[in-house]
């Protein structure tokens, strides 16, 4: 697999590799909350030039706990059993915070959306992950794209 922008900063910073398979659920959610909002900044800022605080409200109905919980509701039937195992390590992870507004549910959903994505990143994988949040998009019909 083409090295990817973990691949690329490991090297900037002279980081030894890790192996993915001895994260926790909850650092592949922390890392992957941080890629599934670039992928959706990414998607309007460069859909032209437009307010950041319309930015800032239209990311922010996306990458909200009960969005992601949609998207990964929307996508579950597309994941592959490795993808699916991280999802449930993820939901059933026991974070210690809580989202302000949504329920426990969605909450570890989304978490679990999170994992997801964060282990493909750290794999390398973008083009999986932009797959997923583009199929969730357009399934849950989000007017993002």
């Amino acid at each position: 697999m083409a090295a990817g922008l973990n691949d690329y900063l490991n090297g900037q910073f002279n980081i030894k590799a890790q192996d993915i398979r001895t994260y926790s659920p909850l650092t592949l959610a922390y890392i992957g909350d941080a890629i599934f909002d670039v992928i959706i900044r990414s998607i309007l800022v460069n859909k032209g030039n437009t307010a950041v605080n319309k930015l800032h409200t239209r990311a922010s109905s996306i990458v909200k706990a009960p969005t992601q919980a949609r998207i990964v509701a929307a996508v579950m039937d597309e994941l592959t059993e490795d993808e699916k195992d991280i999802y449930r390590r993820g939901r059933n992870s026991k974070p210690h915070t809580k989202a302000k507004n949504a329920t426990t549910m969605d909450y570890l959903e989304a978490t679990g959306f999170e994992a997801v994505m964060g282990y493909l990143y750290l794999k390398n994988d973008m083009d999986r992950a932009c797959a997923l949040v583009k199929l969730g998009i357009e399934k849950l019909e989000l007017d993002i794209l």
